[in-house]
C-alpha cells in the first residue's frame, strides 16, 4: 500500500514523485499518458531546459524516477475513480483490457491530472497548433516577435490577453469567431493601443506545413498572419473524484492553501488543475515539488506543531 498515489504523470506530478520519493514516501504515480502538450514540438521558459520537447522532458523524468525503489509508476492506465476510505482513500485504476480494473489504497493522494482544452472549431487548426499557433503566450510569443499575429478565441478575458500579447508584436488582430466577448468600451481600447478587432465568423485557417500564413472569414475575406494565438475552453480534468466534492473556484479549479491542501483532508492538488494563471512547465514543477513537501510534513505530523518566530525576524 502506497503512502501517496499521485494522478497524472506531468511536470506538477513528476516533480512531486521525485521530492515524495526522496523524503522515504511510497509512492504510486498512474499516469494516463495523455498529455495536453503532446502536440508541442519545443517547450520554452523552464531554465536549463529551454527548448526541450515536452515528450523528451517526461522521459528524462521518468528515467530519474527509475532509481528510486519507493516509486511505482503505472503508465497508460487511467484513474476512474477516487473514494474516501475511513481516513484514506481508495483509487481505482482501469485496467488494460476492456472492463477490467484494479484498486489502490493510499493515505493521500495528490492531483496533478491538469486541464482538458477544447479549441475553437476551425477544420485546419490541427494542422498548426503547436508549430505556429499555439495557447501560451509566455510559453511561445518570444518566437514570434515583431509578426503580424492573430488570437483568437471565444471568451471574455480575450482583450486582457491581447494587451499582454501586443509586448510582443505591433501588428495583432483579434478574432472573437464571431462571439459578442469583446466589449465596445474594450475594442475601443484596444484600438488606441493598435490592436484591430476583427468580429467575422472565421472559416478557417491557411497556410502550408505547419506554418499559418493567414485567417479565411466566412464572408471571403483572408487576414494575412505570419503566426498566433487561440484562447482553447479549459477545463479541470476531475471527473473522477465527483463523490468527493472538493470546494472548487466557479471555474472549476480546485481551492487549495499554499500547501496544495484541498478542502478534504489528505487530498492535494497541484499544477493547472489547482492554479489559473501562466500554464508553464517550470510552473507546474514547482507547485508540485512545494505540494509535496506539505504532504511530507502532514504525513510526519509536522503541521500539528504550532510555528514559532525565528530570532532576528518579526
Amino acid at each position: 500500500m502506497p503512502d501517496v498515489v499521485v494522478i497524472g504523470g506531468g511536470p506538477a506530478g513528476l516533480s512531486a514523485t521525485l521530492n515524495l520519493a526522496r523524503a522515504l514516501v511510497d509512492v504510486a504515480l498512474v499516469d494516463a499518458s495523455r498529455p495536453r502538450n503532446s502536440a508541442t514540438l519545443r517547450s520554452h521558459g523552464f531554465l536549463t531546459r529551454d527548448g526541450i520537447r515536452p515528450t523528451e522532458l517526461r522521459s528524462l523524468a521518468k528515467a530519474e524516477l527509475a532509481v528510486y525503489e519507493n516509486v511505482e509508476h503505472v503508465e497508460r492506465r487511467a484513474v476512474t475513480s477516487v473514494r474516501k476510505e475511513g481516513d484514506g482513500f481508495l483509487v481505482e485504476i482501469a485496467g488494460r483490457a476492456p472492463g477490467e480494473q484494479c484498486t489502490v489504497s493510499a493515505g493521500a493522494v495528490l492531483l496533478t491530472t491538469g486541464l482538458t482544452e477544447t479549441l475553437p472549431a476551425l477544420p485546419s487548426i490541427r494542422s498548426y497548433y503547436g508549430m505556429s499557433v499555439f495557447s501560451c503566450v509566455a510559453c511561445d510569443a518570444w518566437d514570434l516577435r515583431g509578426k503580424p499575429l492573430a488570437l483568437i478565441g471565444e471568451t471574455p478575458d480575450l482583450a486582457r490577453r491581447a494587451v499582454h500579447l501586443a509586448r510582443w508584436t505591433t501588428e495583432l488582430t483579434v478574432f472573437t469567431n464571431a462571439a459578442g466577448v469583446v466589449t465596445a468600451d474594450e475594442e475601443t481600447a484596444l484600438s488606441a493601443l493598435g490592436i484591430r478587432v476583427e468580429r467575422g465568423l472565421i472559416a478557417d485557417l491557411e497556410g502550408e506545413r505547419g506554418a499559418v500564413s493567414s485567417v479565411l472569414l466566412h464572408d471571403g475575406r483572408s487576414i494575412p498572419i505570419e503566426g498566433g494565438f487561440v484562447r482553447p475552453q479549459w477545463t479541470v480534468a476531475t471527473s473522477f473524484i465527483d463523490d468527493i466534492h472538493p470546494q472548487q473556484s466557479a471555474d472549476g479549479f480546485l481551492i487549495t492553501d499554499d500547501g496544495g491542501r484541498t478542502s478534504i483532508p489528505g487530498l492535494y492538488a497541484a499544477g493547472d488543475v489547482a492554479a489559473p494563471g501562466p500554464q508553464q512547465m517550470i510552473i507546474a514543477a514547482g507547485n508540485g515539488a512545494r505540494t509535496a513537501a506539505a504532504i511530507v510534513d502532514d504525513l510526519q505530523g509536522v503541521t500539528a506543531f504550532a510555528p514559532r518566530p525565528l530570532a532576528g525576524r518579526p
